[in-house]
């Protein structure tokens, strides 16, 4: 069985206030976006040799961890420890890149514990496999459902949110991810939480033109500060026409909305030696 985790981008994203036990309270808009890793998993022939219960092999982009300390091998071994599952392999193969903001690996473990739960036919239900999914990554909550979402909290607490012009439909999504990476712990040490006037949630009901000067991610003031290549690549992003332009996340990819596809040729150019993704909305 197959399926393809998909990543997302943040519409605005605010630090609110921090918490007693050292996280952070958050507002954003999640928006899934059709730029798909692939994940496949098979039941495990009892006599293969294997020393682990989920056997996963990596491929792909970028590809630089412990295969064994993959989340999506942690999604099945928490699974596992509740409900009784076989032996399988797994292969994942990356499109995602990391370390950009993009959800990708909190995406691979919730599509993991879908995968695992049509497959077997545990029929846990789509909220029971969000509580799972929260013990694994603030974000990969949403991914069980993978639909446009505001999110609270530390981004599991997930509500309906209503996006202007028909969730962007026909819109073009421009991401752009250099070769800069952006640790969420660096990210957030230089955050200092306080509530935006206008929410994030209201903002992305509003037409798209308002965006620019009310939907913000806190986290760009600083990481902009210590990357300034980043800040650069979201005015280049509005040079090129976008109706709005942020990074995503913690970074370090820039996204750009565009109503009318850009040209590619100065895309490419404008973004020489940076990952770019072209994708329609």
């Amino acid at each position: 069985m197959i399926d393809f985790p998909c990543a997302k981008i943040n519409l605005g994203l605010n630090i609110v206030e921090k918490r007693n036990d050292g996280y952070h309270n958050l507002q954003t808009v999640f928006l899934p976006v059709q730029l798909c890793d692939a994940l496949e998993i098979k039941t495990m022939n009892e006599r293969f040799p294997s020393d682990t219960n989920c056997d996963l092999k990596v491929s792909g982009d970028g590809i630089c961890c412990n295969e064994a300390d993959n989340l999506v091998v942690k999604a099945y071994n928490m699974l596992a420890a509740d409900y009784e599952i076989p032996r399988i392999h797994a292969h994942l193969y990356k499109r995602i890149p990391s370390q950009a903001g993009l959800g990708g690996g909190s995406s691979d473990a919730a599509f993991m514990l879908k995968l695992l739960d049509q497959r077997f036919r545990i029929n846990a239900g789509n909220a029971e496999l969000e509580k799972y999914a929260a013990r694994l990554g603030a974000d990969c909550p949403f991914f069980i459902n993978a639909e446009p979402a505001y999110a609270e909290g530390i981004g599991e607490i997930l509500s309906p949110v209503e996006i202007t012009d028909n969730t962007l439909s026909g819109y073009t999504l421009v991401i752009v991810k250099p070769q800069v990476s952006v640790s969420t712990k660096e990210a957030f040490a230089g955050i200092t939480p306080r509530m935006p006037e206008v929410s994030c949630r209201e903002i992305v009901a509003m037409p798209i033109e308002q965006w620019k000067d009310l939907l913000t991610n806190d986290f760009e003031e600083s990481v902009f500060t210590q990357y300034p290549e980043l800040h650069d690549i979201k005015n280049k992003l509005y040079e090129a026409g976008a109706a709005y332009a942020q990074m995503s996340g913690s970074g370090s990819s820039i996204f750009g909305i565009f109503k009318t596809a850009p040209d590619n040729a100065f895309i490419q150019n404008a973004f020489g030696g940076s990952k770019i993704y072209t994708i329609n909305l």
